[in-house]
């Protein structure tokens, strides 16, 4: 009977770089609904998709990068990353169910994630990648602060939603500027997404037995809630990847 269950195992093949993004299944029934979080962002629901990512980044796969905005988490491996020999039905179906229960522990229900791969040739598609999510994060915010501005002036969703889906970035700002509210001005995590990667952090402590202060270096996730633009976020992704290479 096994051969049933393996023979169309697919495996990612050496050299070509993983990227897992793991993405909420129903959450704007989930969020807005059922739990009805803050709109258009929640500090909690935030909280708890770092939490989720984090978790991610220590369940028995080498994570060098974790990026979440809105309801979705990407995840890049490191290169030599070689669990379950790069089995992609292994990599769905661990991380979408590591997600989903870490996030129904925080949220108290169930929150279910899906999970897919995307097999990248170089550094610079990696980089592509999540230039690509953080310009996503930056759509869905406009849009995001737009609908629920429009939603609050007695809107119903169905007029919000056709009032805006013509609408430039440049007419989407202006309308929120006569709203009161200027979106260069809002946190960037809402408009860039954050950002989370190991860093050596070095902590202070007491050794009862000298009798003096001590240092220890331990290494942890950073969360990054000030993600660059541009180029300089393309450094950032470079720099991660050549530092963890051969971690």
């Amino acid at each position: 009977m096994r051969v049933y269950e393996t023979a169309r195992d697919y495996c990612v093949l050496p050299g070509m770089h993983i990227v897992a993004r793991i993405d909420g299944r129903n959450f704007t029934k989930l969020t807005k609904e059922v739990h009805k979080f803050e709109a258009p962002f929640d500090i909690k629901f935030t909280d708890y998709m770092i939490e989720t990512a984090k978790h991610l980044m220590k369940c028995g796969f080498r994570i060098i990068y974790g990026y979440t905005q809105s309801d979705e988490i990407s995840l890049l491996f490191h290169p030599e990353e070689n669990t379950f020999g790069r089995k992609v039905r292994k990599i769905n179906s661990i991380l979408a169910g590591e997600a989903s229960a870490k996030f129904t522990s925080l949220l108290g229900d169930i929150g279910c994630f899906d999970c897919r791969v995307s097999e990248l040739p170089n550094i610079e598609v990696v980089i592509d990648y999540f230039r690509w999510r953080q310009a996503d994060a930056h759509r869905n915010s406009l849009n995001a602060h737009c609908y629920w501005a429009l939603r609050r002036k007695g809107f119903s969703a169905i007029d919000a939603t056709n009032y805006l889906s013509n609408k430039t970035v440049s007419d989407k700002n202006e309308f929120l500027s006569n709203e009161g509210i200027n979106y260069n001005d809002l946190p960037l995590w809402q408009r860039r997404g954050v950002g989370l990667y190991w860093k050596d952090f070095v902590i202070k402590g007491y050794n009862p037995i000298e009798k003096k202060k001590v240092e220890a270096t331990r290494r942890d996730i950073k969360v990054d809630f000030n993600l660059p633009l541009g180029d300089e976020y393309s450094f950032l992704i470079s720099a991660i990847i050549d530092g963890q290479k051969y971690a």
